[in-house]
Formats: structure tokens, C-alpha cells, sequence
């Protein structure tokens, strides 16, 4: 999907709200999700429906039918985000896909406790199109959606473990692709004080969770212990108690697995149930949606090697994301260093939220420049993010 430099952005940038599509209604908006996840199990071409950038709409005749006026809403507004290159100081704009505007605009009625097509809650109706979506992609005749999906995000094929795309199973195989063993070196790999990025990504930073709210995640109930899904009074709460943050935000063409951010070893893992909201910025800068503490999310906790404190690592699921598998990450008792795999998404978007304890991690200064903006910065798995100002244990 083609972004756009800052300068050529030629119109305004929507701030999502049901608003503005008047003619639409909220089965309108239910039918339009269930109706894009249906035509990709139809049509191969990813880019006339779950992926098509907002300016084609026009192009899509049985989505005009489905939701009235969002071809207007298309023409009168960019649909997406900012973000910005690391090491660059010119943000450009990335288009969202159809499926997160329709998902974002979801998110309004969910909140108000509207019912779609006649008797469905929202959360019900973002559940069953997500497992149904896992489904379709899962099948073997979905590797032909793998071309457009390559070509509409401009996926490096040079560095695919796999570069030959019918080896591919199905679509979902090829989501959750491996890299070349060297595709992404970890930057200051002998500073063992060093953190780096678990993820190809959007990324922002906050010194303390009071930050983090200030500037980025607006959702009234967001806490450590919440989003740990454990007491306020709890040994694990009382451990993050003023923590900071690293959110690594997975788009659709990123690459999908994750790595540890840090030099330990993998301690236990805890499964959360929970909704299937868009992780989209617009959803987490949104006052009242509680995205992060609301959606199916599962926590893995590493034993950080410098400070002997723990790290935890909270793998969140989101709209139509099939699936959050570990893989190094479920061998307890496992020393890992910074740049192993832990584990992967299946198809969609999703976020992982690393939370350090107090002290244990100083950002990388660029990054939390950034994230004070507020806008999330482009980097990869290996990139530096901060390191620890803790001597190793042990020494002086």
C-alpha cells in the first residue's frame, strides 16, 4: 500500500467517527465487515477488499451497495496515520486498509452497546468474523491471495527464509514467514546492557505508564495490572509498579514474528480471553476505548539477565488475528538472548507491549522524542531501543 510524504497530503487526514458516514447505519457497518471478509474467500486479489487502500473505493461497486456514502468519505479525507522513519525527521502518511476503518467504526457502537443484525452484540460480531477469517486463510487455495498481498505492501522477497512462494501451505503460512538468519542483526550486540526492538514495527516509548496515558493510550481502564490481568495487590503488580513501556505495533505488511527484546531466560506464559477490537492508533488514542486491557492477549514473563528482574511480554491479539503462537517463548527455563524468536501472529494486525520495571530500561532518546509528539517511529527487530543503566549482576 503506497504511503504518502507529509507534503503531499492534499487533503485532511480523518479523525474516525461514525459521523462521518451518515447514510451508513450500524448493520450497515456489520454487513460491510461480514461482507469484506467474505469476498476474500472468494477473490484472490487482497487489494478489492480486505486491503484496499480507501482512495479505490470507488472502484468497488459491491461495497458502495453494502456501506451507502463511503466512497465520499474516501474522496473528502486520508485514512490512516503518520509515523515516522528512525532517523529521519519528516513523517509520511500510511493509508489504513478497508478492514480497520470498518473495524474503527465498530468500535463506536461496541462502546455504546448497540446491537447489529438484529440480535449480535459487536464484540460477538468482530469474534465470529475473526475466527472465520483465521479459517479462510488457513485454507490451501488462500497462497493465491499471496501475490497481492506482496505487491500492494512491496514484501522483500530477498530476504524470505522461503523465497519460493508456492512452497507456502496457505496464505497464513506465508503471514507468519520466516527471515534469512542474518536478516536482522541486533545493533550494539556485545553491549550486554543493551535492549532492542522484539518486532518490525510502529513503535512508541514511555519512561512510566502516566506517560504513556498522557500522550498515547487513552482508554480509562488501562493499567499494568489490568493489562496483566492480575490484583493491584499482587507480587506480579507490585513488581511493575511505575513501570515503562515499549509498544511495538505490527502492521499487516510487517513481518510477524517476535523476538526478545532483552539477554534472560522465558519464564511462565499466561493466556488472557478477551475481544478482537483494532489495535489501530485511532482505537488506542481514542478517550473510553480500552483496547489494549479488553482484547485476547497472552503474557510471557523473561527473567532479565543484567538486573535478575522480570520483563514481562504481552503478545496482543486484534480484529480478524487468528492466532498468537509462542515458540521459544513456551520453552521455560530457556536462556534467550536479544534477537531470538519467541513467537508469531497469524493473519491481521497486533501489538506487543513490553513493560520493564522501574529503572531497568533507559529509551533510546530519538524514540521517546518521537513518542511525545506523539508519533510512532518505523523500526525493526534488532534495532536498538534503550539499554540498561544497572551494572550486570555480579559486578561493580
Amino acid at each position: 500500500m503506497s504511503s504518502l510524504h507529509a507534503v503531499n497530503i492534499d487533503k485532511n487526514v480523518e479523525i474516525i467517527h461514525p459521523n462521518n458516514l451518515p447514510e451508513a447505519t450500524h448493520d450497515d457497518m456489520a454487513a460491510g465487515l461480514q461482507s469484506v471478509v467474505e469476498q476474500s474467500s472468494q477473490e484472490p486479489d487482497v487489494r478489492r477488499h480486505l486491503h484496499a487502500p480507501m482512495h479505490i473505493t470507488s472502484r468497488l461497486p459491491w461495497l458502495q451497495r453494502v456501506i451507502p456514502g463511503i466512497e465520499k468519505l474516501a474522496a473528502s479525507y486520508h485514512v490512516g496515520n503518520f509515523v515516522v522513519v528512525r532517523g529521519q525527521t519528516e513523517p509520511f502518511f500510511e493509508p489504513m486498509p478497508l478492514y480497520a476503518r470498518i473495524g474503527m467504526h465498530l468500535l463506536f457502537y461496541g462502546k455504546e452497546q448497540v446491537k447489529v443484525l438484529g440480535s449480535q452484540r459487536v464484540e460477538e460480531l468482530l469474534h465470529a468474523q475473526s475466527v472465520k477469517q483465521g479459517k479462510i486463510y488457513d485454507n490451501p487455495e488462500s497462497v493465491a491471495s499471496i501475490p497481492s498481498f506482496m505487491e500492494i505492501y512491496s514484501i522483500q522477497a530477498d530476504e524470505l527464509l522461503e523465497q519460493d512462494i508456492s512452497k507456502y501451505k496457505c496464505f497464513n503460512d506465508f503471514f507468519c514467514r520466516k527471515l534469512k538468519p542474518n536478516a536482522r542483526p541486533v545493533q550494539n550486540e556485545d553491549d550486554r546492557l543493551g535492549v532492542c526492538s522484539a518486532a518490525d514495527c510502529r513503535l512508541t516509548v514511555y519512561p512510566s505508564v502516566d506517560l504513556a496515558k498522557e500522550f498515547w493510550i487513552k482508554g480509562i481502564n488501562f493499567t499494568v495490572p489490568n493489562l496483566l490481568n492480575v490484583s493491584q495487590t499482587s507480587s506480579k503488580a507490585r513488581a511493575f509498579e511505575n513501570a515503562s513501556l515499549a509498544i511495538f505495533r505490527l502492521a499487516p505488511a510487517d513481518y510477524h514474528r517476535f523476538h526478545s527484546p532483552i539477554d534472560g531466560s522465558v519464564g511462565e506464559v499466561e493466556h488472557i480471553p478477551g475481544q478482537f477490537y483494532t489495535v489501530n492508533p485511532q482505537a488506542v488514542n481514542e478517550p473510553g476505548f480500552d483496547v489494549f486491557t479488553a482484547n485476547r492477549r497472552s503474557v510471557l514473563y523473561l527473567n532479565h539477565e543484567a538486573t535478575g528482574l522480570p520483563v514481562a511480554l504481552v503478545a496482543i491479539g486484534a480484529l480478524l488475528v487468528g492466532s498468537i503462537v509462542w515458540t521459544g517463548g513456551q520453552e521455560k527455563g530457556k536462556d534467550i538472548k536479544r534477537g531470538e524468536e519467541l513467537g508469531y501472529f497469524a493473519y491481521g494486525g497486533s501489538t506487543v507491549v513490553a513493560i520493564f520495571p522501574q529503572g531497568v530500561i533507559e529509551f533510546d532518546q530519538d524514540l521517546k522524542t518521537n513518542s511525545q509528539k506523539p508519533i510512532e517511529t518505523l523500526v525493526k527487530v534488532g534495532y536498538s531501543i534503550g539499554k540498561t543503566p544497572y551494572p550486570k549482576v555480579g559486578e561493580a
